[in-house]
């Protein structure tokens, strides 16, 4: 892929991303909260509006892109996600069609619509459109990371007074525990607490340098497929809980399996770890 072309496909993401949006926009707090399941007997909620989305954006894309594979959360049914494998080649989209529905639902300002491209399993481009601010967080590799027209960089300094961290609004793990690591950063005063409710939305933040980390325990691969080269263009750490890197990731059997994730710039990312190894 030439350097004009990968320019051109993050451009046509950006319109893709952006008509959704416009067309689900006027619609939060209007529709009617549904039911999926994938992976797990809790239910999830869902609207028309993501599956609308969704059907809008694969469509763009099977347009432009007809030989790439589209992982996407929803389904028509709701009984799991779609994972349509390429037909050539290791490109596959991954969609959030509404990231934050639970917020798109209740009609607050924070849900975002979330495209990433990934080559081989490794973030090629992304993009994460905030709806209700109109803000387009954009990235292709080796052109750098975008708020707008504005080019971004993720925190160079280590947690301290005053930082900003994202934490998952979820914060129970897979045993339905609470880890120790959040109720210690809620006990305290020094680092400042946000929990928007959409994982994208998060992460980004710390790609535009104004969250210094973000953390999540119950997101999925299309919460982060869309901000993974945003960070990354932006000089962030991306990880697992573990400190493993979580691209390149293989998609040929995900069917919506939990990806939690710590974002962060270099230093920050180092302290917020050794916190999640000490107090698991």
């Amino acid at each position: 892929m030439t350097k004009t072309s990968i320019v051109q496909d993050l451009q046509y993401t950006i319109d893709l991303a952006r008509s959704a949006g416009q067309m689900v926009g006027p619609k939060a707090g209007k529709l009617k909260r549904l039911t999926k399941t994938h992976d797990s007997t809790t239910d999830e909620t869902v609207t028309e509006a993501d599956r609308a989305s969704q059907r809008l954006i694969i469509a763009g894309l099977r347009k432009r892109f007809p030989d790439d594979g589209v992982i996407g959360e929803e389904t028509e049914l709701g009984d799991g996600i779609t994972n349509e494998k390429a037909r050539s080649g290791g490109r596959v989209w991954v969609i959030d069609p509404i990231d934050g529905t639970n917020n798109f639902v209740a009609g607050l300002g924070a849900f975002a619509v979330s495209i990433g491209l990934l080559d081989e399993g490794k973030p090629l481009l992304g993009v994460v459109y905030d709806v209700a601010r109109d803000q387009m967080y954009a990235a292709a590799v080796g052109h750098g990371a975008y708020l707008g027209n504005q080019q971004v960089s993720a925190p160079t300094s280590d947690v301290a007074e005053g930082s900003i961290l994202m934490m998952t609004c979820n914060i129970t793990d897979a045993h339905g525990r609470i880890p120790r690591w959040p109720v210690r950063w809620l006990s305290q005063n020094s680092w400042k607490l946000r929990m928007l409710g959409s994982a994208a939305l998060e992460a980004v933040a710390v790609a535009a340098g104004v969250a210094h980390g973000a953390v999540t325990i119950n997101s999925k691969l299309w919460d982060i497929a869309g901000a993974a080269a945003i960070l990354q263009e932006a000089g962030a750490v991306l990880t697992d809980h573990r400190g493993k890197n979580i691209f390149p990731f293989d998609v040929t059997a995900y069917a919506g399996a939990k990806v939690p994730f710590i974002a962060a710039g270099p230093q920050a990312h180092a302290t917020l770890l050794k916190e999640l190894v000490r107090f698991p």
